[in-house]
């Protein structure tokens, strides 16, 4: 058993927002424009209207301007091209985030694919993904940036940890795992075919869960000492929102944890305005 810590998330973006928000102020004294972010929903999903709204009144704490564009389920591939070709082209407008998932007769990749990658405040494109492949990034992933960001707070070194992601999809578990190369670490990246998944996670100095399943971790997979990074927030029968570890167990066995809800998910957001700000400067606007 180990005295662990909790990772606030809520604290630590937070201050991430008020820096933000100070260097906002300090691109309008110099008479530069207002930060400008372009959010695409489509549908009407609860869950992706509530996002969307939390990142519009996120602009307008930190001083960005933001713009919604809201078109129902049946819109057309053409449609959203077409908005986004307008939106790459409008000084204004420095970052541009489509809600996902989009419906089935819309194609993902060809809609990411045509954001300019410099608007891509997502870091979702393959320009912004290659070049984190090769250490060289630029507009990273918001919710991989913001687990670095966590796991810098704690102020444990990075460098020869062993670190095991467990999922593998392009939004969290590859960037992550290329986070994590960047940061030095030795990086194990678990999915649903991986054998034994119990042992890579008992050798782990950091775990991030990423998969969506509430408490699949076990405690007792956890070895004493670990700091673990819980990405995912599920809903059980019961009301109570969860993440993918078993909290209770791993906590007590860990020297850092993430809460579900409070850890990771505020600092997506806080992500996602740092490279809004990020590309405004990148753009000279």
């Amino acid at each position: 058993m180990t005295n662990y810590q909790i990772i606030d998330g809520k604290k630590i973006s937070a201050e991430l927002r008020q820096v933000i928000k100070a260097q906002t102020k300090s691109r309008l004294e110099q008479g530069l424009s207002k930060p400008g972010l372009a959010v695409i929903l489509v549908g009407e999903n609860p869950a992706s209207e509530v996002y969307v709204n939390s990142k519009c009144k996120a602009c307008e704490e930190v001083g960005f301007y933001s713009l919604s564009k809201k078109f129902p389920y049946g819109v057309t591939e053409e449609e959203l091209l077409t908005l986004i070709d307008e939106l790459n082209a409008t000084p204004s407008i420095n970052g541009i985030l489509v809600q996902l998932p989009l419906p089935d007769h819309i194609n993902e990749e060809k809609i990411i694919e045509a954001i300019d990658p410099l608007k891509d405040v997502d870091g979702f494109h393959p320009y912004n993904i290659g070049r984190l492949a090769l250490r060289m990034p630029i507009l990273r992933s918001c919710t991989p940036k913001g687990i670095m960001t966590l796991l810098k707070s704690t102020g444990v070194a990075l460098e020869g940890k062993e670190a095991v992601v467990i999922g593998a999809s392009n939004i969290v578990g590859r960037p992550v795992s290329l986070e994590l190369l960047m940061a030095k670490c030795t990086v194990t990246t678990c999915h649903s075919r991986t054998v034994d998944l119990e042992s890579h996670v008992k050798r782990a100095d950091i775990i991030i869960a990423a998969v969506g399943i509430p408490n699949f971790v076990k405690g007792s997979w956890v070895k004493p000492g670990a700091i673990i990074i819980d990405v995912g927030i599920n809903r059980l029968e019961t009301g109570k929102l969860v993440g993918d570890v078993e909290f209770e167990t791993a906590a007590k066995r860990s020297s850092w944890i993430t809460p579900v809800p409070g850890g990771v998910g505020p600092m997506t957001i806080a992500s996602l305005l740092e490279n809004t700000l990020q590309a405004a400067n990148l753009q000279g606007c």
